[in-house]
Protein backbone atom coordinates (compact mmCIF):
# COMPACT_ATOMS: atom_id res chain seq x y z
CA UNK A 1 0.00 0.00 0.00
CA UNK A 2 1.29 3.45 -0.85
CA UNK A 3 1.91 5.98 1.92
CA UNK A 4 -0.70 8.30 0.43
CA UNK A 5 -3.26 5.45 0.52
CA UNK A 6 -2.26 4.60 4.09
CA UNK A 7 -2.85 8.21 5.15
CA UNK A 8 -6.37 8.05 3.65
CA UNK A 9 -7.01 4.67 5.29
CA UNK A 10 -6.06 6.14 8.67
CA UNK A 11 -8.49 9.01 8.09
CA UNK A 12 -5.70 11.58 8.26
CA UNK A 13 -5.29 14.75 6.29
CA UNK A 14 -1.92 16.20 5.38
CA UNK A 15 -2.28 19.99 5.55
CA UNK A 16 -0.95 22.46 3.03
CA UNK A 17 1.75 24.47 4.83
CA UNK A 18 0.78 27.93 5.98
CA UNK A 19 2.91 31.01 5.64
CA UNK A 20 5.67 31.08 8.28
CA UNK A 21 4.98 33.46 11.16
CA UNK A 22 8.63 34.44 11.42
CA UNK A 23 11.78 34.83 9.24
CA UNK A 24 12.48 31.32 7.91
CA UNK A 25 11.39 28.90 5.20
CA UNK A 26 9.34 25.80 6.10
CA UNK A 27 11.72 23.32 4.50
CA UNK A 28 14.55 22.68 2.07
CA UNK A 29 15.00 19.80 -0.39
CA UNK A 30 18.72 19.27 -0.96
CA UNK A 31 20.37 17.97 -4.14
CA UNK A 32 21.28 14.73 -2.34
CA UNK A 33 17.63 13.94 -1.58
CA UNK A 34 17.08 15.09 2.00
CA UNK A 35 14.27 17.30 3.21
CA UNK A 36 15.04 19.41 6.26
CA UNK A 37 11.79 20.61 7.82
CA UNK A 38 11.74 23.66 10.09
CA UNK A 39 10.02 23.35 13.46
CA UNK A 40 6.27 22.93 13.07
CA UNK A 41 3.70 23.98 15.67
CA UNK A 42 0.34 22.30 16.38
CA UNK A 43 -1.54 24.56 13.95
CA UNK A 44 -4.88 23.46 12.49
CA UNK A 45 -6.46 25.61 9.78
CA UNK A 46 -4.20 28.53 10.69
CA UNK A 47 -5.06 28.40 14.40
CA UNK A 48 -2.85 27.21 17.25
CA UNK A 49 -4.80 24.19 18.54
CA UNK A 50 -2.67 23.35 21.61
CA UNK A 51 -1.37 26.27 23.66
CA UNK A 52 0.24 26.23 27.09
CA UNK A 53 2.51 24.12 29.22
CA UNK A 54 2.14 20.34 29.28
CA UNK A 55 1.74 19.19 32.87
CA UNK A 56 0.31 22.58 33.88
CA UNK A 57 -2.25 23.82 31.32
CA UNK A 58 -2.48 20.64 29.25
CA UNK A 59 -2.42 16.92 30.02
CA UNK A 60 0.26 14.61 28.74
CA UNK A 61 -2.37 13.12 26.41
CA UNK A 62 -3.11 16.57 24.96
CA UNK A 63 0.64 17.09 24.49
CA UNK A 64 0.80 13.74 22.65
CA UNK A 65 -1.98 14.90 20.31
CA UNK A 66 -0.21 18.24 19.80
CA UNK A 67 2.99 16.44 18.76
CA UNK A 68 0.96 14.34 16.31
CA UNK A 69 -0.43 17.52 14.71
CA UNK A 70 3.11 18.92 14.47
CA UNK A 71 4.28 15.78 12.65
CA UNK A 72 1.39 15.98 10.19
CA UNK A 73 2.25 19.62 9.55
CA UNK A 74 5.88 18.62 8.95
CA UNK A 75 4.69 16.03 6.43
CA UNK A 76 2.73 18.80 4.75
CA UNK A 77 6.00 20.66 4.24
CA UNK A 78 7.65 17.52 2.86
CA UNK A 79 4.76 16.92 0.46
CA UNK A 80 4.87 20.53 -0.73
CA UNK A 81 8.52 20.05 -1.70
CA UNK A 82 8.41 16.56 -3.27
CA UNK A 83 4.84 16.31 -4.59
CA UNK A 84 3.83 13.00 -3.02
CA UNK A 85 4.65 11.29 0.25
CA UNK A 86 5.03 8.07 -1.75
CA UNK A 87 8.48 9.46 -2.63
CA UNK A 88 9.61 9.24 1.03
CA UNK A 89 12.38 6.70 1.46
CA UNK A 90 12.73 7.05 5.22
CA UNK A 91 12.12 9.35 8.15
CA UNK A 92 15.66 9.97 9.41
CA UNK A 93 15.31 12.16 12.49
CA UNK A 94 12.67 13.84 14.63
CA UNK A 95 13.44 16.61 17.09
CA UNK A 96 10.65 17.41 19.51
CA UNK A 97 10.26 20.24 21.98
CA UNK A 98 7.71 20.32 24.78
CA UNK A 99 6.62 23.53 26.50
CA UNK A 100 6.52 22.30 30.09
CA UNK A 101 7.06 23.07 33.75
CA UNK A 102 10.69 22.82 34.96
CA UNK A 103 10.02 19.60 36.91
CA UNK A 104 8.10 17.83 34.12
CA UNK A 105 9.84 14.64 32.89
CA UNK A 106 7.38 13.15 30.37
CA UNK A 107 8.84 14.77 27.25
CA UNK A 108 9.49 11.43 25.48
CA UNK A 109 5.88 10.32 26.06
CA UNK A 110 4.60 13.57 24.53
CA UNK A 111 6.85 13.38 21.46
CA UNK A 112 5.73 9.78 20.98
CA UNK A 113 2.68 11.43 19.38
CA UNK A 114 4.89 12.41 16.45
CA UNK A 115 6.87 9.16 16.38
CA UNK A 116 3.79 6.94 16.61
CA UNK A 117 1.93 8.61 13.74
CA UNK A 118 5.04 8.41 11.55
CA UNK A 119 5.27 4.70 12.37
CA UNK A 120 1.61 4.18 11.50
CA UNK A 121 2.05 5.86 8.13
CA UNK A 122 5.50 4.68 7.07
CA UNK A 123 5.96 1.41 8.99
CA UNK A 124 9.61 0.38 9.20
CA UNK A 125 10.60 3.38 7.07
CA UNK A 126 9.06 5.64 9.72
CA UNK A 127 11.47 4.49 12.44
CA UNK A 128 13.87 7.34 13.19
CA UNK A 129 16.41 8.79 15.55
CA UNK A 130 14.97 11.32 17.96
CA UNK A 131 15.43 13.82 20.71
CA UNK A 132 12.66 15.01 23.04
CA UNK A 133 13.44 18.15 25.02
CA UNK A 134 11.64 20.35 27.50
CA UNK A 135 11.44 24.08 26.92
CA UNK A 136 10.44 26.96 29.16
CA UNK A 137 8.41 28.32 26.25
CA UNK A 138 7.79 27.88 22.54
CA UNK A 139 6.71 30.27 19.76
CA UNK A 140 3.17 31.63 20.18
CA UNK A 141 2.91 29.70 23.47
CA UNK A 142 2.60 26.39 21.59
CA UNK A 143 2.57 23.17 23.62
CA UNK A 144 4.95 21.37 21.23
CA UNK A 145 7.20 21.91 18.24
CA UNK A 146 8.55 19.20 15.94
CA UNK A 147 11.17 19.33 13.19
CA UNK A 148 12.41 16.47 11.06
CA UNK A 149 14.80 15.21 8.43
CA UNK A 150 13.43 12.98 5.67
CA UNK A 151 15.26 10.99 2.96
CA UNK A 152 13.58 11.06 -0.45
CA UNK A 153 13.73 8.26 -3.07
CA UNK A 154 15.84 9.05 -6.13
Amino acid sequence: MSYEAKIKELGLEIPVPGKPAFSYIPGILTDDGYVYVSGQLPMVNGELKYKGKVGVDLTEEEGYEAAKVCALNALGVVKSLIGSLDKVERIIEVSGFVNSAPDYEGHPKVINGASDILGEIFGEQGKHTRIALGASGLPLGAATEVKMIVKVKK
